[in-house]
């Protein structure tokens, strides 16, 4: 049973990840398309540009909930260590790579903090402090993201020291930094445009 639970719950996380909340709540509001307009980006981010702060909160708290609730249902179900790492990781990639809308998705941050919340939450408010500290000090959210990814992995390996969970942290990290690519490169440029704190 406990084999069957290894596929059945990241299998069912990965398509709950899928659920492109941006299209799915711009749909609803008779709003375009997120990933024709502003950045392409199917986030919070990008539809409150041109979607207004209610989208915008919805789809916020629907690419969380896609973190949560299958990570939840992997510590209820299971509770092996392995398998809520496994279904944390498949949750975002589903983000990522949404089966339900030609693998494009968005960038993954918060169904990867809702998923790390739910996982290991005390390394998820490390996360919120490095994402605050960094945003605060260098105005760009790409860098605060990625910032906050890259020391999950290091505050589970000194906090928590489950082996699954550091594996899980830092290939989220590394999926997180990939997606940024092109923020990475204007940051280089001097063009990324930054937050209003």
């Amino acid at each position: 049973m406990d084999m069957i639970f290894d596929i059945v719950l990241p299998a069912l996380a990965y398509l709950c990840g899928s659920l492109a909340s941006a299209v799915i709540v711009c749909r609803a509001m008779k709003l375009p398309d997120p990933r024709k307009q502003g950045s392409g980006n199917p986030g919070a981010t990008n539809v409150l540009r041109f979607g207004g702060k209610l989208a915008a909160g919805l789809t916020l708290a629907g690419d969380v909930l896609k973190g949560v609730v299958p990570v939840l249902l992997a510590h209820l179900i299971s509770g092996s260590p392995a398998t809520v790492a496994s279904t944390a990781v498949a949750a975002v990639l589903g983000h990522m790579y949404p089966v339900f809308f030609q693998f494009k998705g968005g960038k993954g941050v918060a169904t990867a903090f809702g998923a790390v919340a739910t996982m290991v939450y005390p390394v998820a408010l490390f996360m919120g402090a490095v994402w605050v500290l960094t945003a605060m000090a260098t105005r760009y959210a790409s860098l605060a993201s990625m910032a906050a990814a890259v020391a999950a992995p290091l505050f589970a390996l000194i906090f928590i020291q489950q082996l699954a969970f550091v594996v899980a942290l830092a290939i989220i990290a590394a999926l997180l930094v990939y997606r940024h690519k092109d923020n990475i490169q204007r940051l280089r440029d001097g063009t990324e445009s930054e937050i209003n704190l």
